[in-house]
């Protein structure tokens, strides 16, 4: 008899295969995380260090982020700030209007207005923003000189760190109505060109300017999805005989497919969010028929007008329209079966 069909003694089919160990001396099964049989206790001592260094982040969250929430108890008032010095007290004593002030809203042209525009912007710069930094991460990524990547890198990152208004301003520069287009123009005989305060490309302007100043910084996020893709798979494909192209397509593009989808659901989302302080500056420039997007709208009713409660209703609205976003985005990007911003 072969010495693999000889059967096992009683004593070694009776043995039970002994379960691993833990560092506490606690055992468990190969089949389930270590973190499933733990207590609660274990695991605080055990993650003790890590959650001190959250918790500094986690009391900035809730004091700035979610504490405010409270405030929208204004979009159901008729609220008044000069009852009292003390915030809370003139929440406390101002009168409660119920649902008036969103029927205020939804019966308000302007406020439709601005979500039309809000929605435009918005789509614009998902078909003509977003792919940019994708596109520019895979030409810098091709690059093979390592000091051309790095100067083409920080070229492009550079005026994330300008300012909005110096943005405009270099905009105004270039192409306002005296700016350099338009003397370009005068002096070969054409019409000057005011694209500053045209209404009709407007919202391409606003894109325009996103581009110049945040593509960099979405290259970045990019690059470093790119930097985790093995080399060994570009080796195999090219021993394939799969070119450039080839190889972008089915080796890099699916490296950042998890996440292009990661941004697309948290950039649906921010949809209703378009830029407030790059629209704030531009307004007055285009008209509010042009330029009031909602984050306007609601600063405008609310600080310029002091209409408080019509303010925080419009933006408790917009809130639950982003989250109902998120939610409806992240579904779509689990049906394609991605991660999206949380798992199933």
């Amino acid at each position: 008899m072969s010495h693999s069909t000889v059967p096992r003694s009683r004593a070694e089919a009776a043995t039970p295969e002994r379960s691993p160990v833990t560092s506490d001396g606690a055992t468990r099964s190969s089949g389930k995380p270590p973190s499933e049989k733990l207590s609660l206790r274990l695991r605080f001592r055990r993650d003790r260090v890590l959650l001190l260094m959250t918790l500094p982040a986690v009391v900035l969250v809730l004091v700035f982020n979610y504490l405010p929430i409270l405030g929208n108890v204004v979009a159901f008032q008729d609220y008044d700030p000069y009852i009292s010095d003390n915030g809370i007290v003139a929440m406390l004593n101002s009168p409660f209007v119920g649902l008036d002030n969103f029927q205020r809203i939804f019966e308000d042209s302007a406020f439709w207005n601005a979500v039309e525009n809000t929605l435009v912007l918005f789509v614009v710069q998902l078909v003509l923003f977003f792919p940019v930094p994708i596109l520019l991460a895979l030409l810098i990524n091709s690059v093979v000189r390592p000091r051309v990547r790095a100067v083409a890198q920080a070229v492009l990152y550079l005026p994330h760190f300008f300012s909005w208004v110096l943005v405009v301003a270099v905009f105004q520069q270039m192409f306002g109505g005296a700016g350099m287009l338009s003397q370009l123009l005068r002096q070969n005989g054409y019409d000057g060109l005011d694209i500053m305060t045209n209404p009709d490309t407007f919202a391409f302007l606003i894109t325009a300017q996103s581009v110049w100043k945040d593509a960099g910084w979405g290259i970045i996020v990019f690059l470093a999805a790119l930097a985790s893709v093995p080399t060994d798979h570009y080796e195999a494909a090219a021993m394939d005989g799969a070119g450039r192209w080839r190889r972008m397509w089915h080796v890099t593009l699916p490296a950042l497919r998890p996440v292009i989808a990661l941004l697309l659901v948290l950039r649906v989302g921010d949809a209703l969010t378009v830029g407030f302080e790059q629209i704030l500056l531009q307004r007055d420039g285009v008209g509010p028929g042009a330029g009031e997007v909602l984050d306007t709208f609601v600063w405008w009713n609310g600080v310029r007008n002091q209409d408080f409660g019509y303010a925080a209703a419009a933006g408790l609205v917009k809130g639950v329209v982003s989250i109902g976003l998120v939610l409806a985005a992240n579904k779509i990007a689990h049906l394609m079966g991605e991660q999206g911003v949380y798992k199933k």
